[in-house]
């Protein structure tokens, strides 16, 4: 509140911080932010994320009716937040999340419902924030596979098909089949899962005022 003995300079600053978040609310750890340029693109994230994460995991496979969906709530959403130039940031994150992860598909390192995962997800939150989700994803899918190939007694052979792959993508080149996905035998980690987890663990972040 201000008082008589606050400076013009010292209101018209509270009155700016009122305005930077006009729909904050302060709990033990920090400020939820529900300003809705912040906040509202995220929901569709988090939903689509989530149901991706599950049938990812109970199916191996992301349909397409889920990722169509979430391209188009993230291209409305920015789209009425903030017009012709949110329309153009959920089509750029788009193209970005798809031709991040195209090559992994393309070497049968991916499924083409985690890219088109990755692009509905860009559609919801941009670029710049796709990218922070996706190096989360990759943190958890690895901290994922490393517990898996212990927990299997593959870590040997995991550390040699990955060094295969590497080369395969670095060669633009097809890998061998017992290094794909075609391999039915391979340790097989849900990337869609891991975003999921990524999604959701960033988008707490971001409501919290922590990222």
């Amino acid at each position: 509140m201000s008082t008589a003995f606050e400076s013009p300079k010292v209101q018209e600053a509270k009155r700016a911080e009122a305005t930077r978040l006009p729909a904050a609310i302060m709990i033990g750890f920090g400020p939820l932010i529900f300003a809705p340029s912040i906040f509202v693109p995220w929901i569709p994230a988090v939903l689509v994320a989530m149901v991706a994460g599950i049938l990812d995991w109970r199916y191996r496979r992301i349909p397409n009716w889920l990722t169509v969906s979430g391209f188009a709530a993230g291209v409305v959403v920015n789209t009425i937040l903030f017009r012709w130039p949110g329309l153009e940031t959920a089509l750029l994150g788009t193209v970005v999340g798809l031709g991040l992860l195209l090559p992994f598909v393309l070497i049968r390192s991916l499924g083409a419902g985690d890219m088109k995962l990755a692009g509905a997800l860009g559609a919801c939150l941009g670029w710049r924030q796709l990218l922070s989700v996706l190096m989360g994803t990759i943190l958890v899918a690895g901290a994922m596979a490393l517990a898996l190939v212990v927990w299997k007694g593959r870590l040997k052979q995991t550390l040699l098909n990955i060094a295969h792959l590497l080369a395969a993508l670095l060669s633009l080149r097809t890998p061998a089949p017992a290094v794909s996905l075609d391999n039915p035998q391979s340790t097989k980690i849900p990337f869609g899962v891991a975003m999921a987890v990524a999604v959701l663990f960033y988008g707490m972040g971001r409501a919290m005022g922590k990222l």
